[in-house]
């Protein structure tokens, strides 16, 4: 058994590679193929404790005992009538996160958070009324897909980056567990989305890693105006700046953006901001992603009507944009980001 200590220097297995796990058995003097089991225990099996991996022998099981894998507890679980599950976990330190299981007829979706707490301080956002605390590490991203896929009992097929937390605040963390997620965990890069709010100089930092992920860029404003009330950070990134870097991400990678435009009756709802948000994407290899406001009580925000919402959508298509109008899920259970943990963490 290692002593505290020495354990507490050790970083969590979750989130290694298999050439870096083959390492980490080297260590250990043991056979070669270890690697590849401990690589399944973790990954398909999703083991909690190095000890419960049976094929391992029993002295060096015992050794090994201590060695944090990095997986999070379950502290509460709420579970909505469309059958979607918002989940709060607890990690290592005792901070708590909100993850989403998002099931269908074809497939599992997960909504990770990136961040415990988030600084971008949206006016509409739960999670933005809140304390930043910190950053994720890769194993607490990658836990959550292993969490939400043990719980529901069924295989992830799509992971989007949309729950706590900026991603490209934290993007050398995020893009080691878009790896692993890809690698280890066995999700196709086009079933992993990233969605950002928008940080000067991040989005071509990542079109130059060239990935097949689909990026998702929150705008929710049809003019810098607008939008600077909607998200105090865009004053730091004027509108036409945050497009020509989007511009280049399309470019480089040859991969279509998804524009998120959460719409809010009333604010930025009218055919005219329509019209102006057209002009913005017109010639844009894009999607409009239009998402009905989900209320919070620290804010006076009311969620649009369906008739115009697709007055709205309307609007777009006749400007050539293509769009569409996101589901919402999850209603009767906290649904908006941030809010169950607001409402369960004092």
């Amino acid at each position: 058994m290692l002593d505290h200590l020495s354990v507490a220097s050790i970083p969590p297995l979750l989130g290694a590679s298999r050439t870096q796990l083959a390492n980490w058995v080297k260590q250990y003097q043991q056979p070669a193929y270890r690697a590849q089991q401990v690589h399944q225990w973790i990954y398909q099996k999703g083991v909690r404790s190095l000890s419960e991996i049976t094929v391992f022998p029993k002295q060096w099981r015992t050794e090994i005992a201590d060695i944090p894998i990095g997986r999070s507890q379950i502290n509460h679980r709420s579970i909505a009538r469309d059958g979607t599950v918002k989940y709060l976990l607890k990690l290592a330190d005792g901070q708590v996160i909100e993850t989403v299981g998002i099931p269908t007829q074809k497939r599992l979706t997960v909504c990770v958070s990136s961040q415990v707490g988030c600084p971008m301080a949206c006016d509409f956002c739960a999670t933005g009324k809140g304390q930043f605390l910190r950053n994720l590490a890769c194993h607490e991203i990658v836990d959550q897909v292993l969490t939400v896929q043990e719980d529901f009992q069924q295989r992830v097929a799509n992971v989007v980056f949309m729950g706590m937390g900026e991603p490209l605040l934290n993007q050398a963390q995020v893009l080691a567990a878009i790896r692993s997620l890809n690698q280890d965990v066995g999700i196709g890069q086009r079933s992993l989305t990233l969605s950002t709010v928008g940080i000067p100089g991040q989005i071509r930092q990542l079109a130059e890693q060239k990935l097949q992920i689909t990026l998702a860029v929150s705008l929710h404003a049809s003019n810098q105006l607008l939008r600077t009330q909607l998200v105090p950070s865009a004053q730091h990134y004027p509108l036409e700046k945050l497009l020509q870097d989007c511009q280049f991400y399309v470019a480089v990678t040859g991969r279509r953006i998804t524009f998120e435009y959460i719409v809010l009756s009333g604010v930025n709802d009218q055919p005219e901001h329509a019209v102006e948000l057209a002009h913005h994407l017109r010639g844009f290899q894009s999607h409009v992603n239009l998402i009905p406001y989900n209320p919070i009580s620290e804010v006076d925000y009311e969620r649009p009507t369906q008739k115009r919402l697709q007055e709205f959508l309307n609007c777009l298509k006749e400007q050539h944009i293509t769009a569409s109008i996101r589901r919402s899920r999850g209603l009767d259970r906290d649904a908006a980001c941030g809010q169950l943990r607001a409402t369960q963490i004092k």
